[in-house]
């Protein structure tokens, strides 16, 4: 396993994190989940990723529940704060109130004493910035986290966050989730260069595009039986279900077969070589599709490859690109 420096900090993250949205907790059996944290874990994930609100906190359960017999100075968990966890005012968004009442339901649910990296899953337009980097300095210092992150926050509110921090000498974030991937690349105009000038980590998520990028949803034809298009979350994909995705898609999967490659372990190569990207993070629902994953990091995929399957997706990329 490679592992690379978040941004400008010493922490140090597998290059392939473990992530347990909309699996872990909800349709993966337990004792799946389980054995792919540990398989994880064996072929050398460090980072593990999770949030409050997946499936109303079950995933920080199961996570819990996987890590409880690995060795804690040999991992990382990483979860979040923000999204609603009840029907309250309440029970939402980044005040001081809720990050704090948060972090201790998180520590219960993950069998944890302190959290290693606590994100803000989305920005809070009703929580001045001062007050929620405020609370979370208080968290480092009292050592409930040891840091903190942001995910999908603009250029804009990043450097606000920073300069906040800055000024007031608070522990800043390290670190920022965006979504991004070879057909997602939004982030690419100003929140990853903002990234870099500011060192802050990228931990990717949806590298694969929803699992679109791995070239199983053909154009013209149906879900694969048992994919996430085939079910309740099909939703998610609509994004992608455009003309020209698909297609440029399938070309992006050829290349990849040509040089010996699953298209996925392609999609993940291309995003691991972008600059300032510290981790992608992958779901996995079974053992295989999880080796197949991890197995990226051992690939070489030379620059002719890599540039190939750039300007194979680029035009489609385009078409669903938005600005932040």
């Amino acid at each position: 396993m490679e592992y690379r420096r978040v941004g400008r900090w010493g922490l140090h993250v597998s290059a392939v994190s473990l992530g347990s949205w909309l699996t872990y907790g909800g349709g993966t059996e337990v004792d799946t989940a389980i054995k792919c944290v540990h398989r994880a874990f064996d072929l050398g994930v460090n980072t593990f990723d999770t949030a409050n609100e997946y499936q109303n906190g079950q995933a920080e359960v199961v996570l819990g529940s996987a890590l409880r017999d690995l060795p804690r100075d040999d991992y990382l968990v990483a979860t979040k704060v923000c999204l609603p966890t009840g029907t309250g005012p309440l029970n939402r968004g980044l005040s001081r109130k809720h990050i704090h009442a948060q972090v201790d339901h998180s520590l219960t649910r993950l069998g944890l004493d302190h959290i290693d990296l606590y994100q803000c899953h989305r920005f809070d337009p009703d929580a001045p910035v001062e007050e929620t980097a405020r609370a979370m300095n208080d968290l480092v210092t009292s050592g409930k986290i040891l840091y903190w992150g942001v995910s999908e926050w603009s250029a804009d509110q990043l450097e606000h966050v920073v300069s906040t921090c800055r000024d007031r000498h608070w522990a800043e974030p390290i670190s920022n989730q965006p979504q991004y991937s070879a057909l997602w690349r939004s982030a690419e105009e100003r929140v990853l260069p903002v990234c870099r000038q500011l060192g802050l980590g990228v931990l990717a998520w949806s590298p694969l595009a929803m699992g679109v990028l791995t070239g199983k949803y053909r154009p013209g034809a149906d879900a694969p039986s048992g994919s996430r298009g085939a079910g309740g979350d099909a939703w998610f994909l609509d994004r992608y279900l455009k003309p020209g995705v698909l297609e440029a898609v399938q070309e992006f999967r050829a290349l990849a077969e040509d040089a010996g490659l699953t298209a996925a372990q392609l999609a993940l190569a291309w995003c691991l070589d972008r600059p300032g990207v510290s981790s992608v993070i992958v779901g996995a629902t079974a053992l295989e599709q999880l080796e197949e994953n991890l197995s990226v990091v051992d690939l070489q995929p030379d620059r002719e490859l890599l540039d190939k399957a750039d300007d194979a997706l680029a035009e489609a990329a385009s078409t669903l690109s938005v600005q932040t």
